[in-house]
């Protein structure tokens, strides 16, 4: 973009939002095919990146990878956007059903 663009999107306070959502939206070119494969940006709101992994594996990988992930992302658009990475794993089943629940192991305290 050209700066007069720049400086008016900054002015009217758009910069940031774009620049999250050009975060969340060149994901893939920005990490690469072999990361992209395997997690996805979940949200990006004042710095802090939110990433989930398809397996725990892959989120132990990813937070390893946490500081090299950081530098990649923030060298791509030129200064620190992405303060925090926040790393997710996948999402585990819920055994609640409906607007109320009970305390307690529910289901669970008759497995065995």
């Amino acid at each position: 973009m050209s700066d007069a663009v720049n400086a008016l999107l900054r002015r009217m306070g758009w910069s940031e939002q774009i620049e999250m959502a050009s975060v969340i939206g060149r994901w893939r070119e920005v990490v690469g095919d072999q990361i992209a494969d395997k997690c996805e940006p979940l949200t990006f709101d004042d710095g802090i990146l939110t990433v989930r992994a398809e397996s725990t594996a892959w989120a132990t990988q990813l937070q390893i990878m946490n500081g090299q992930l950081r530098h990649r992302i923030n060298e791509e658009f030129g200064r620190e956007i992405v303060r925090e990475l926040k790393i997710k794993g996948p999402t585990s089943r819920s055994w609640t059903k409906g607007p109320r629940t009970v305390k307690g192991r529910g289901p669970r305290d008759t497995y065995g």
